[in-house]
């Protein structure tokens, strides 16, 4: 039985590490490579570094930036942001990181998944979908979350199962940054419909947070990135507390 993970997020804009709300990140809150450091010593079981400004700037991924993150980082990482081509996946792993993070591109070009797929295996690819309620639906946002699409997200989850994702990252822009919890109902669904394993993100204030999103909701692996700067909160002690609740985390 594979273990549950705990999944520290670092949301960076021109090399600064940044946290908001509802997908809103313009406070700077520290040094990416400071953050790596630190989380080395906290037994963390992945990292996952996404570029939230790459989409807009249309421009490559910062390869030299993702050698120094991995030669930071020897738990696996998985980078994001901007990524549109095969070249773009294999320079990113040329430059030490374990697997990729695909948002825009996936919803734009669902093909470019099962040739990322296909070309790296799907263990490597993970796609994230972020995503917001609207008239009592959850519809998939791309573009840093700027853009609306008529899509759902259980509808759009299960094409990029089909299309060979490995796993699925899946925020909840609304939870995002408001350290209230889970969108717990939402992950249930997905879960559902999906058989690869799921990384909930979005809403985590508390160590109970994600106890309930693995124990009710079923979730492979719990993201957050909040807590871990703005609470006395550790990715080690919550695996601590998971460990008490009856949950089969790595230690």
């Amino acid at each position: 039985m594979l273990k549950t993970r705990i999944i520290p997020t670092l949301l960076f804009k021109n090399h600064s590490l940044v946290k908001g709300k509802n997908f809103d990140s313009s406070r700077v809150v520290g040094s990416v490579l400071e953050s790596v450091k630190l989380y080395e010593v906290r037994e963390v079981d992945e990292l996952i570094f996404l570029d939230i400004d790459a989409t807009t700037k249309k421009t490559d991924p910062e390869y030299d930036y993702i050698e120094t993150i991995s030669k930071e980082c020897f738990v696996p990482l998985c980078v994001g942001g901007g990524i549109k081509n095969l070249k773009q996946i294999y320079k990113i792993f040329k430059n030490g990181a374990d697997k990729v993070s695909i948002n825009s591109e996936a919803f734009l070009n669902p093909h470019f998944i099962l040739e990322a797929s296909k070309e790296f295996g799907s263990q490597c690819i993970v796609v994230s979908i972020d995503y917001k309620k609207k008239n009592e639906q959850n519809l998939v946002y791309i573009n840093s979350g700027k853009t609306k699409t008529n899509t759902s997200v259980i509808e759009f989850s299960k094409q990029m199962q089909d299309m060979g994702s490995g796993e699925i990252l899946l925020t909840s822009i609304d939870k995002d940054g408001t350290m209230l919890g889970y969108d717990y109902n939402t992950l249930k669904k997905v879960k559902k419909n999906l058989t690869i394993p799921i990384i909930a993100s979005g809403g985590a204030g508390s160590y109970e947070d994600m106890f309930k999103a693995i124990n009710c909701s079923k979730v492979d692996a719990v993201a957050a990135s909040s807590v871990f700067y703005f609470r006395d909160m550790t990715p080690k002690k919550a695996k601590l507390y998971l460990i008490k609740k009856g949950i089969n985390v790595r230690i």
